[in-house]
C-alpha cells in the first residue's frame, strides 16, 4: 500500500485488513524480540480489539497470535543458535535475547518444537564452525 492511500485510511478511521494487522503486529514483535509483547499492546498498535486481532491470526496463521509469536521467537532462537560459529554464545544468551528467562521452560519447548535440545543446536553448529575451519 502506498502512503498516500496508507494516510488516507489512517484519517477516515478505516480498519486495516486481516493481513495488513497481522503483519503490523509482526513487525512489532520483532522490532522487539527481547521479550514478549502482551496482546493487549499488539491491539494498540494495530487498531484492533482483542477479538479481531485474535480473527485474523487465526485467519492468516491458523493460531493465535500467542501461539505465532511464540513459534517465531522460537524459530529466531534456533537460528541463532545454529549460526554462532563465528561468535561464542550460550544458550542462556540465545534464550534470554529472544525473550524467554525461564530456561527450563524454554528447553523443554524447545525440545518439543524441533527435537532436539537447544544445547544440542548449538553443539551442532559449533561442531560445523571446527569442521570448516579444519578443511
Amino acid at each position: 500500500m502506498d502512503p498516500v492511500s496508507r494516510d488516507r485510511r489512517s484519517q477516515t478511521g478505516a480498519r486495516p485488513s486481516r493481513l495488513e494487522a497481522v503483519e503490523r503486529a509482526l513487525v512489532y514483535s520483532r522490532a522487539h524480540a527481547g521479550a514478549p509483547v502482551p496482546i493487549s499492546r499488539l491491539c494498540r498498535v494495530v487498531g484492533l480489539s482483542e477479538r479481531s486481532l485474535r480473527n485474523a491470526f487465526h485467519r492468516v496463521h491458523g493460531t493465535s497470535p500467542k501461539q505465532c509469536l511464540l513459534a517465531e521467537r522460537l524459530r529466531e532462537a534456533r537460528r541463532a543458535l545454529s549460526e554462532t560459529a563465528d561468535r561464542p554464545t550460550t544458550v542462556t544468551d540465545v534464550a534470554t535475547r529472544f525473550g524467554f528467562y525461564e530456561l527450563g521452560r524454554f528447553a523443554v519447548t524447545y525440545r518439543k518444537v524441533f527435537g532436539e535440545r537447544p544445547s544440542d543446536t548449538l553443539r551442532g553448529a559449533s561442531r560445523r564452525s571446527q569442521a570448516n575451519t579444519h578443511h
